[in-house]
């Protein structure tokens, strides 16, 4: 796959921000359980995690009609165009205000289909005005052909008040199979780098300076440009809005999957530190239910990260017309494809005899004068950490046998 023109480079100082801000918040949650402060340990870790859990995103979608908005909205948040939360699709207008479609796993996250700049009353500045341009983190405008002088309008001044925008030239399988019926000798990748040029030099002409154009088919994400419009948008994104990116994200690649279990990955530590200062409480049985209680909260969300929530396997069953009990095959990870219970969590620990061991360890150490609770503590943090590092590795593999199983599939 070629990669599109005019890719930009991003700044790091929003990644940089949010590591000093983590390593001051660190700082602060050890010094209170050095303090012996484990309530306010605890409320530090528990803010943050609430604050990320609480970061929105706006994604603003337009283009002229027949073009495809509303089809990529719902290829975007991984549904089926006939699931009852997509994104009504037609060849004519179908979108004549901006309608939300929040995200079905992740509410924070909502995709906006805007109206076609062409089929409104507005030029383009009031246009932006009228959508409430300032709530969007960036815009795609999308295509099914050579982009219009009313797309070009917009992107100017889009790129004028600072926002970032991208260009989805859209059905682009329907217009390789154009090409293949019209052409003596077909040549795939020439024909998507002539059409990815001819949409730059046609965006360029009408001013747009730099248009950086990604050419997608609804139906195979995995192809083409959609992965590099992927790392684009996240390498232009700041970091906590790029987690939420990539959560949201469907599982198209390998790579995606990867991408979700380091964003979960690097976020363990806040739920095995919530783990330990519940630990430092010298109360028999409150540091295991406390436990329980955040296992049943982070498990739930890694399922739905990556699709392995027991509705969105049947709706990956319907929309695929693989039968669900073959997708429960490939599924090796005890919480895949079920509603997560606190009896599901303590059977999952039960199952893991190192966990098991080191609670019980935690549980003795209590009565050991002065070192007791600190030992508490640190294996609470040690047993959780691993816990979940395990699991996540569990479910990764799991997300990846049913990609795999789709494409076979396929």
């Amino acid at each position: 796959m070629s990669s599109p023109t005019s890719v930009s480079t991003t700044s790091t100082e929003g990644t940089d921000l949010k590591m000093a801000e983590e390593s001051k918040m660190i700082e602060d949650i050890k010094k209170a359980m050095e303090n012996n402060d484990t309530d306010s340990a605890a409320s530090i870790t528990n803010k943050y995690l609430e604050d990320t859990k609480n970061i929105s995103m706006n994604i603003g979608i337009t283009g002229k009609s027949g073009a495809g908005k509303s089809t990529f909205v719902n290829a975007f948040m991984g549904i089926d165009c006939k699931d009852e939360r997509a994104a009504p699709t037609g060849v004519v207008e179908t979108t004549m205000k901006p309608e939300p479609y929040p995200h079905p796993r992740h509410q924070n996250v909502t995709l906006w289909d805007l109206p076609g700049v062409g089929t409104t009353k507005f030029p383009a500045d009031e246009y932006l005005r009228h959508v409430e341009f300032e709530k969007f983190d960036f815009f795609i405008i999308v295509s099914a052909d050579r982009f219009s002088e009313d797309d070009a309008k917009l992107a100017k001044e889009i790129k004028n008040m600072g926002k970032k925008l991208y260009f989805v030239r859209s059905k682009i399988d329907h217009s390789l199979e154009d090409a293949k019926r019209s052409q003596r000798e077909f040549e795939k990748e020439k024909t998507l780098q002539v059409i990815r040029n001819d949409c730059i030099q046609g965006l360029e002409k009408q001013g747009v300076t730099s248009p950086q154009v990604f050419l997608v088919s609804r139906d195979e994400l995995h192809l083409y440009d959609f992965p590099a419009l992927q790392d684009t948008m996240e390498r232009e994104l700041p970091q906590h809005k790029r987690d939420v990116l990539i959560l949201a994200l469907p599982n198209i690649c390998k790579s995606t999957i990867d991408k979700k279990k380091e964003v979960f990955r690097s976020r363990i530590k806040y739920f095995a530190l919530l783990s330990a200062s519940a630990a430092a409480v010298p109360i028999p049985g409150v540091s295991i239910a406390a436990d329980v209680a955040i296992l049943v909260g982070v498990l739930q969300e890694y399922l739905l990260g990556f699709g392995l929530d027991k509705t969105s396997l049947e709706k990956m069953s319907t929309t695929t017309k693989i039968p669900l009990e073959d997708l429960r095959a490939v599924l090796k990870c005890l919480c895949s494809g079920k509603n997560v219970t606190k009896e599901l969590v303590v059977l999952m620990l039960q199952s893991v005899s190192a966990v098991m061991v080191c609670k019980a360890a935690e549980e003795g150490s209590r009565w050991i004068p002065f070192l007791g609770i600190p030992i508490a503590a640190a294996l609470s943090y040690c047993s959780i950490y691993w816990f979940l590092s395990s699991t996540l590795n569990s479910l990764s593999v799991d997300a990846e046998n049913i990609l795999t199983k789709i494409w076979d599939i396929k």
